[in-house]
């Protein structure tokens, strides 16, 4: 069945040359990695946009809580000096009441 001529037939050695050569897969490796990477690298990207952006939303929140926090601080040391000046003044008229309590009447 196997005849000697150029043509590649199944019994010819070129065509057992060119049907065991098969093409590499080192190519399509690459490339395959160059996309994973590609699509890892995207992901990261989008990723750390979102995470940017959370960032700043946070820091903006955080600063809002802050300003919130010392304006209730104030008001409060307000506060605690009106009620110091309010005890001092009970603690003047309750004294007022213990002298006329103590002194005679006339």
């Amino acid at each position: 069945m196997c005849m000697n001529s150029s043509e590649m037939t199944p019994c010819s050695p070129q065509y057992s040359a060119f049907r065991l050569r098969r093409p590499s897969n080192q190519h399509n490796f690459r490339v395959h990695r160059l996309i994973n990477r590609k699509r890892k690298t995207a992901k990261e990207a989008k990723k750390g946009a979102e995470i940017g952006g959370a960032k700043v939303e946070m820091e903006i929140k955080n600063l809002k809580l802050y300003m919130e926090n010392q304006s209730i601080i104030e008001e409060n040391n307000k506060l605690r000096r009106k009620a110091l000046l309010l005890v001092q003044e009970n603690q003047a008229l309750f004294s007022q009441l213990q002298q006329k309590k103590l002194s005679p009447n006339k």
